[in-house]
């Protein structure tokens, strides 16, 4: 390994090679190592061959979202840079749930949900990849075909020590928090794919960083050259706190409505605009640091945020949906208009109070989040503010909204 860094430092990189690294290493938040990964590149742009570049994504929810994009752009520009991309849907990991970053055992999906999520996952995917240049595999194919035996020889290649070095399992253990068994074999799974897929690159998130570098050992025991390890930031989500997560209900979904797309990345706060441009921008590093020194320089962060807003919703969608979206939002939050396209809602139990409306109109995920939209006065009917929390409506037709965004058309009945 020493005589390989070195042969590093003194190789003369070519100005593509040296390119390359730059794309590579725009945004990222390490890569390991970067001095066998330069070694790597100049041996592909001499030889001719690609390298194999892997990531891999389960399939734990219906739709990939902002924060899923992040490494995707950093996939789709390294396929552009002529590299050889394999997209693998973790079907068989799934089953077993990532522990990563979690503080509880995570529940395991059905074979069922497995399957429905993964039939959106690459057409979502290929959003931001190239489908034409994309290799799609699912870990089924070999990690089903282990059967029992060959889990157990996997199992054997790694200590419980070693996985106790995981800041994650380290705190649940040390917290008395129950460590499954079968969370165990996550990692070495998601290692083993690379062994599979003879990876010269993975690509992950920061909290996959032990998963990745499993992969590496894995590979070194197979006789294999390791892969090096691309980690890239987590995105936070709307709220600027928790990571983006459908389940936490503060993501942007690359197949959201123009409209619903804009809203929410206008509804972002000014300083946490500027982490979605360094993450989710394709613009270049000296423009987005034109826009902190016009920001500086007393510059609406808004009008900044629309360029952003528009930049994300013409990509998942089109240009002219873009200027749609901001035309609506526009009349929308500066006119006071109510948007044409209101979600239909059919309710029955009136007289209904409204926090229970808001709930089950999917408004507010929980009675005590509507309450709380009704005492920060967020909530209106008919364009009038409510501010009884007690209020319940009779049977009839109301124009329903919650802060800036959410509207709905709610129909009553009495059953």
């Amino acid at each position: 390994m020493q005589t390989q860094q070195n042969q590093a430092s003194q190789a003369i990189l070519s100005d593509a090679t040296q390119h390359a690294l730059a794309v590579v290493k725009r945004g990222c938040d390490e890569l390991l190592i970067e001095t066998e990964f330069a070694l790597k590149l100049q041996r592909s742009e001499t030889s001719g061959q690609p390298l194999r570049i892997k990531l891999g994504l389960d399939p734990t929810a219906p739709d990939i979202h902002l924060g899923h994009t992040v490494v995707l752009n950093k996939l789709r520009q390294l396929q552009d840079l002529g590299h050889h991309v394999i997209f693998l849907i973790g079907d068989f990991t799934s089953m077993i749930g990532d522990p990563s970053g979690r503080n509880t055992t995570r529940p395991p999906l059905t074979r069922e949900q497995i399957q429905a999520n993964a039939q959106t996952y690459h057409a979502q995917a290929s959003k931001v990849l190239d489908p034409a240049r994309t290799e799609v595999r699912y870990n089924s194919e070999w990690c089903g075909a282990l059967g029992a035996e060959g889990m157990i020889k996997l199992a054997g290649s790694y200590t419980v020590a070693r996985m106790l070095e995981r800041d994650d399992f380290t705190k649940r253990f040390q917290g008395g928090v129950p460590i499954s068994i079968h969370e165990f074999l996550y990692p070495l799974m998601q290692g083993y794919d690379s062994v599979a897929l003879k990876s010269d690159l993975e690509l992950g998130g920061t909290d996959q960083k032990f998963n990745l570098l499993v992969g590496r050992e894995l590979q070194k025991q197979h006789g294999q050259e390791p892969q090096c390890i691309l980690t890239m930031p987590l995105l936070e989500g709307l709220d600027g706190v928790e990571k983006m997560s459908k389940s936490k209900n503060n993501y942007v979904g690359i197949a959201e409505a123009p409209g619903e797309m804009f809203g929410k990345l206008m509804s972002v706060s000014d300083v946490l605009m500027w982490r979605y441009y360094e993450l989710l921008s394709f613009r270049s590093l000296s423009e987005i640091a034109q826009f902190k020194a016009d920001s500086a320089a007393g510059r609406n962060p808004r009008d900044i945020k629309v360029l952003l807003a528009q930049e994300i919703v013409a990509r998942f969608h089109s240009t002219a949906a873009a200027e749609q979206a901001l035309a609506d939002f526009e009349a929308r939050f500066k006119q006071g208009a109510i948007p044409e396209d209101l979600p239909e809602i059919h309710l029955c139990g009136a007289p209904l109070g409204i926090a229970q409306i808001l709930k089950q109109a999917n408004l507010a995920p929980s009675t005590t989040e509507a309450n709380r939209n009704i005492e920060q006065g967020g909530v209106k009917i008919d364009g009038a503010k409510v501010e009884d929390k007690g209020l319940k409506l009779s049977a009839g037709s109301y124009v329903v909204q919650v802060g800036k965004r959410k509207f709905a058309r709610v129909t009553l009945s009495e059953a």
